[in-house]
């Protein structure tokens, strides 16, 4: 039998995290459904070995909330029948282990379920763990027996599950030091993971909460409502301190060669990434849920034709340890979308840009996206990085309100691969803090925007500028452009801007800046408020503007 302890009071119960109560439960496919007769159901203990145990047969007792699933399996179990303790005074890994054979479903009735060892099965054909009110209470790090790292191991990258299904289990980790991966997972043609809640701060230092993958190519996974609000420490103030980098991460799925969606997760500050699936060949998809205050970045992701839809991300605390807290970054991948995040960054705080376009990245796409940003300290918005591909913006919203930064940098680059921006909306009143005072700062050849609005303001005496260039071969069409300084300055060579409508703030000053490094610049039927100020361009064109 598991080793006895005290039985923790919890207050899980009283915590005002509201998680929804809706448990999805999906069938699986038609062709991986056995008929109802071969299944067998454990009512009462039966004498089993550890691999090849024989459970109970009867014709009645498949009933209970997660009955639809029996059919799918050979074996189910109900662990309290099979000798588990419910009241979390004991430990059941001892109970799973016995019973641990292919083909099982799982079953944990209401209760409080104790664990101080991981249950590890690996190289399954199918098997199930699904709970009904169950909370799974993990031992402190202290008492936790073998490797501290988890609860549930189930498949590795060299042997992984073929079908595994976990879903509906509470996490009690309230008490100190109880910080423990819940499920650590690698399927190969099928992986759901549901409504798993984690109370509490994962404060011991070990491995971040949940790391999922699909390991073959054909394969699909979800990961449906798996929230860990309560974030996880920085390891220096744990048990594990000098152990690992940081501390957790919340979700990793960094080995994913599948198609892996996560479903209106939630994820805490974590200190080393929040949602962090970047680094695997498959497609990763980010389909609502909220994401806060994790470092490195709150949603990062890479891999073929991801996506990244209706996400919430927030940044609106700072810890002393803090140091990145990015909103979403994306890279490793090439077609990669994200399409209507709300990213708000709000943290006093020096944080980091809110949406960042890295290297390595071939290609993207941002879409109906709304980012809105303020603080006591300079940040960025969209960051487009020297290397990343080709890169679309469309139909976009930035508020800007810090101290300093660029609500949209396209960093200085020799790669020809276009970045459009196309009916993209830039506004707020921001600083100059670092030199960073420019609406659109295009620093890269070969760049275009179609109806861009853009307004800055600074307070006080400071002045921006609503847009410089220092690229060639840059095209503005259309679009309207406001600021205390400049609308427009020009570095760059081989620029056309036409049908827009630019003006300044200022009384008096001009729309538009053209610098002595400024070559071949064409101005055609815009609206140029008091004209150009010319410091000494080369090959100047202006056709039928208005002043």
């Amino acid at each position: 039998m598991g080793k006895q302890r005290d039985v923790p009071t919890s207050n899980a119960g009283d915590r005002p995290v509201d998680f929804d109560s809706c448990r999805g439960r999906t069938q699986g496919d038609d062709s991986d459904t056995e008929v109802s007769s071969r299944r067998t159901f454990l009512q009462t203990v039966a004498a089993a070995g550890a691999a090849g145990a024989t459970f109970a047969s009867t014709a009645s007792g498949a009933s209970g909330p997660y009955s639809e699933y029996y059919d799918e399996y050979e074996n189910v179990v109900d662990v309290v029948e099979a000798g588990a303790d419910d009241t979390g005074g004991e430990s059941i890994t001892p109970t799973l282990e016995r019973y641990r054979t292919d083909d099982t479903l799982f079953v944990f009735p209401e209760g409080r379920y104790y664990m101080d060892e991981q249950f590890r099965f690996t190289g399954f054909e199918n098997v199930g763990f699904v709970g009904d009110g169950a909370t799974l209470v993990p031992a402190n790090y202290y008492d936790f027996d073998g490797p501290q790292y988890r609860l549930f191991r189930l498949g590795v990258s060299y042997s992984p599950g073929r079908r595994l299904r976990f879903e509906g289990f509470d996490v009690d980790q309230t008490a100190s030091n109880t910080g423990i991966r819940v499920i650590e997972a690698y399927a190969s043609q099928r992986l759901e993971v549901r409504d798993v809640n984690i109370y509490g701060q994962h404060d011991s230092g070990t491995w971040g909460p949940g790391m999922f993958n699909v390991t073959d190519p054909d394969g699909q996974g979800i990961v449906e409502r798996f929230r860990a609000p309560d974030g996880g420490e920085w390891v220096d103030n744990t048990p594990s301190a000098g152990d690992r980098w940081r501390g957790p991460i919340g979700i990793e799925a960094n080995q994913n060669r599948g198609r892996l969606t996560f479903h209106h997760c939630v994820l805490g500050a974590f200190p080393n990434n929040g949602l962090y699936a970047a680094h695997g060949d498959g497609t990763i998809v980010v389909h609502g849920g909220l994401y806060e205050n994790s470092n490195g970045a709150n949603v990062r992701v890479g891999g073929s034709n991801s996506q990244i839809r209706w996400p919430t991300v927030r940044v609106d605390s700072t810890r002393p340890l803090d140091q990145s807290q990015r909103g979403i970054r994306i890279e490793n991948g090439h077609g990669i979308r994200v399409h209507g995040a709300a990213i708000t960054v709000s943290s006093p705080d020096p944080t980091s840009h809110a949406l960042s376009v890295m290297n390595t990245c071939e290609s993207a796409r941002i879409e109906n996206t709304r980012i809105e940003m303020a603080g006591d300290d300079v940040n960025h918005g969209i960051v487009i990085s020297p290397l990343a591909g080709e890169t679309v913006v469309t139909d976009t919203e930035i508020e800007h309100n810090t101290a300093g930064g660029h609500p949209f940098w396209i960093r200085e680059s020799d790669k020809q691969d276009r970045v459009l921006a196309e009916y993209v909306t830039i506004s707020g009143e921001a600083g100059d803090g670092g030199g960073f005072r420019d609406g659109i700062r295009c620093e890269r050849d070969n760049c275009r925007f179609n109806v861009v609005d853009v307004t800055q303001r600074g307070p006080g005496s400071i002045d921006r500028n609503a847009m410089v260039n220092t690229g060639s071969n840059t095209v503005v069409y259309r679009g309207t452009y406001r600021a205390d300084q400049y609308p427009y300055v020009e570095l760059g060579s081989d620029t056309v801007v036409r049908d827009a409508d630019l003006e300044s703030y200022q009384s008096g000053r001009e729309a538009v800046c053209l610098y002595t490094s400024a070559s071949n610049p064409a101005f055609k039927k815009n609206r140029l408020i008091n004209g150009i100020r010319d410091y000494g361009a080369s090959g100047v064109t202006t056709w039928a503007n208005t002043y």
